[in-house]
């Protein structure tokens, strides 16, 4: 085994929503709060982001479970949620969030020239993400327009499980040709993303601006003072830290310094 070669990174796998396009992860929150409106049921956006990162059957099935959707549930078909009201539920949503998708594609600030500068480390680009196939069609076929086309991408429902699950890391090091895991940086706004990173055995960076730990559109991120600001980087940094994240930054524009002080950890021999 070449010990130098193992020493340095090989690949970036970034999420999508709120890490390269979609600042703030805005997409599917219209969406999951339409579809449970749409079964006479009433979703807090607040409550629709708790569970972003998951595959969104999986995300779907989490709000089921809160109880004030649960009882509002009960209350309207005298009976609990059943996996056959989840699958249904999901099979609404996923037209209604392909529909919306193209309205919220531009993307973050920064992440284009950090892509491109990935590569030029000579690094692979991977892609995951707990959007399903019939969504991402749609996206990629956009990113791509806008030129951003990464090595390989794995979507929710690929595989036996999604996020928090390394399944997607698993299939990523195998469409990228790279190994060990600990060459790899799993970048990701959520904590379930990047735990995805952690439980494949990768170094995981978190984002606290740009995605749904912070939850703003660029808009609303743009108008806030500095306390403002700071008062957001620290409720959402606290979250990314909480689930392990190795690193924290605000977005994918900061990624650089990270990988260099990653490439310094692993040539002392250290690992994620």
């Amino acid at each position: 085994m070449n010990e130098h070669h193992q020493d340095k990174l090989q690949a970036v796998v970034f999420d999508w929503a709120g890490t390269i396009i979609d600042f703030g992860s805005c997409a599917p929150m219209g969406a999951f709060v339409r579809l449970f409106a749409q079964f006479g049921i009433e979703l807090g956006i607040a409550e629709a982001r708790g569970p972003m990162g998951l595959a969104k059957w999986d995300h779907i099935k989490a709000l089921t479970e809160l109880p004030r959707v649960a009882a509002q549930w009960q209350a309207k078909h005298g009976r609990p949620f059943t996996h056959a009201d989840i699958d249904h539920l999901y099979d609404v949503f996923t037209p209604m969030n392909a529909a919306v998708v193209p309205d919220f594609c531009d993307f973050i600030p920064g992440a284009l020239e950090a892509v491109k500068a990935v590569r030029a480390r000579g690094l692979k680009v991977g892609s995951t993400t707990g959007y399903n196939r019939p969504i991402m069609d749609v996206v990629a076929k956009i990113a791509a327009e806008g030129g951003y086309v990464p090595d390989n991408l794995v979507c929710a429902g690929d595989l036996a499980a999604g996020r928090p699950a390394p399944l997607m890391m698993y299939r990523s090091f195998a469409d990228l040709g790279v190994w060990p895991p600990y060459a790899v940086v799993k970048v990701d706004d959520t904590g379930v993303g990047v735990q995805e990173g952690l439980n494949a055995g990768s170094w995981s960076v978190g984002l606290a601006i740009s995605g749904n730990a912070a939850g703003l559109t660029l808009a609303e991120w743009q108008a806030l003072d500095a306390a403002g600001r700071q008062a957001v980087r620290d409720r959402a940094t606290a979250e990314l830290r909480a689930a392990g994240a190795h690193y924290v930054i605000d977005s994918v524009a900061d990624l650089l310094p990270v990988l260099d002080a990653i490439d310094a950890r692993l040539a002392r021999g250290e690992r994620p």
